[in-house]
């Protein structure tokens, strides 16, 4: 069996990667999904331009909100099976497997790995929610977990097990689903690393027709839109903490001198490529992350060692009662909070699905799970217990902005919490870098994950082409703050998260399709 990525090798295809592609401009892209794909934002930035922002946040709104609360059961009942199949492959014969063969021969060091998987798929997320969503669940300030009463001891235990919930095994499940099926379809089978790939065993040949151009279509589609909200709500933390810290306006003018200037060195990293570019950058994210946040423990080393054992015990304790949607006392705050962040994973799974793949090739199925799975768990308990615990803290001891205020801005809550710590405006200022190093990655491993599906499953396009993806990225960002501002990046965010529910659909059947793919390397 041949795992040359230039050549389908499963079952009888005689499809060739890049049959369909078309060269011109210095680009090298996939007819039609390239076209369709840039046609859609293109059309979508026109519409941006001439319609009524609040009009269509609100449209959009609504429709997040009929899918959420009608569909809740479903998504909590599909992120748990996730979990539960990412453990079965684990411990099952299957776990074997070497993604590219038994011979495949790893391409990052463990560490590398680790770090670039972890930056892509939630660093910037523990740094915009790590401080304001514990306090969140702490204080109320949209409904409790299970219904606790706020601001007791039970809602900062709760606080802290609910919060780990949302970033804990379930997310990375979500993630470890997609990245696995492409990674074996395209490492194992030969096939391209593009989300069509997947579909083979159920689609057979049509996967290279319509049906696999609409899959790369609202992979590519997802993706784009997931960076472009992220790249805009990023843009608006950093500007909030150059502002608290610095007493720069905040304004929509920083905004956007953010957004270019992570832009360009998005752009300046994807010309680098992988081991250049995203490699170089995660190494550098983790270690100054790392810093950060043993700087912070030692600062509150009482709080922070005392924490971390409650934050897994409580984890531990309410996994099964936060997985359970049926009979809750916190129906408003299931939906408003976990289901919203079900559908909103689902829908950034292939990026970083794809983006996971891509640099995975040579781990087995058992090493592969265990570390996308516990690993980034593990760092993210550390995390959000030293974070959290610290923020609840000031809350309970009325301390500074949090402890009198309460949570008044999630951009702002992280820098008002180290406001009241010694060097408090050093911690402020790393955690600014950090925040546009990981805003960075983020772009620019995006980018590498667009390339790839409108180039027909290439693994390195044209620099042109990476360029073009990177800068639309950040032009989609500007415009939507030009024309709305925050309203405009929420209606896209609730634009993204509508797609979660058709992606789950699409999740399930590549569980099925990928045991299907495994049963056939078993037997060979």
């Amino acid at each position: 069996m041949s795992t040359n990525n230039d050549k389908y090798s499963i079952e009888n295809t005689d499809y060739t990667v890049g049959q369909d592609n078309v060269q011109k401009w210095g680009f090298d892209v996939h007819n039609p999904v390239f076209g369709i794909s840039a046609g859609l934002i293109f059309l979508f930035l026109i519409a941006v331009l001439v319609s009524d922002t609040a009009a269509a946040k609100a449209l959009l709104d609504g429709l997040k909100w009929d899918i959420i609360k009608t569909f809740d059961a479903f998504f909590m009942w599909s992120a748990n099976f996730f979990v539960v199949f990412c453990l079965v492959l684990a411990i099952s014969p299957w776990g074997k497997i070497r993604l590219g063969g038994v011979e495949a021969k790893t391409e990052h060091s463990t560490m590398s790995w680790l770090a670039m998987l972890f930056s892509a798929g939630m660093g910037i997320g523990l740094m915009f929610w790590g401080v304001a969503e514990p306090v969140a669940y702490f204080t109320g300030y949209y409904e409790t977990p299970l219904g606790v009463t706020a601001n007791t001891p039970e809602a900062a235990n709760m606080a802290l097990g609910a919060t780990m919930y949302h970033w804990g095994l379930h997310p990375w499940a979500i993630y470890g689903v997609v990245a696995l099926s492409l990674a074996f379809f395209a490492y194992n089978k030969g096939l391209p690393l593009s989300m069509r790939s997947v579909f083979y065993p159920i689609l057979g040949d049509r996967t290279w027709g319509w049906a696999g151009h609409i899959i790369d279509i609202l992979a590519v589609l997802a993706t784009l839109f997931g960076l472009a909200t992220s790249l805009g709500l990023g843009a608006q933390q950093a500007s909030a903490g150059i502002s608290h810290v610095f007493g720069i306006s905040s304004g929509l003018s920083l905004q956007i001198i953010v957004i270019v200037f992570v832009t360009l060195l998005a752009v300046i990293s994807v010309i680098r490529g992988l081991e250049g570019g995203v490699k170089l950058l995660s190494g550098v994210n983790m270690i100054i992350a790392l810093l950060l946040l043993v700087f912070v423990a030692a600062l509150a080393f009482a709080v922070s060692m005392g924490t971390i054992p409650q934050t897994i015990m409580a984890y531990v304790q309410n996994i099964i009662p936060l997985s359970n949607p049926h009979g809750r006392p916190d129906e408003a705050w299931l939906q408003g909070w976990t289901v919203f962040y079900w559908a909103w994973w689902i829908s950034w799974s292939p990026f970083v699905g794809m983006f996971i793949a891509r640099i995975s090739k040579g781990r087995t199925v058992r090493e592969f799970v265990t570390a996308v799975l516990l690993v980034p768990t593990a760092v993210t308990v550390i995390w959000m217990s030293v974070y959290g615990g610290i923020a609840i803290e000031q809350v309970q001891n009325g301390i500074g902005a949090l402890g009198t205020e309460g949570l008044t801005s999630v951009p702002l809550a992280m820098f008002q919490m180290f406001d009241e710590m010694a060097l408090g405006s050093i911690l402020s200022c790393i955690a600014i870098i950090l925040v546009l190093v990981f805003f960075i990655t983020s772009s620019d491993s995006g980018s590498l994950v667009i390339d790839s599906i409108t180039s027909g499953g290439k693994i390195d396009a044209p620099i042109p082409q990476r360029i073009f993806w990177a800068s639309i990225e950040g032009a989609i960002a500007i415009a939507l703050l030009w024309i709305g501002g925050t309203e405009a990046i929420q209606a896209l965010q609730a634009g993204a998260i509508s797609t979660g529910l058709p992606f789950t659909f699409i999740l399930l059947l590549m569980c099925l399709s990928l045991l299907m793919g495994m049963r056939t390397e078993t037997k060979r």
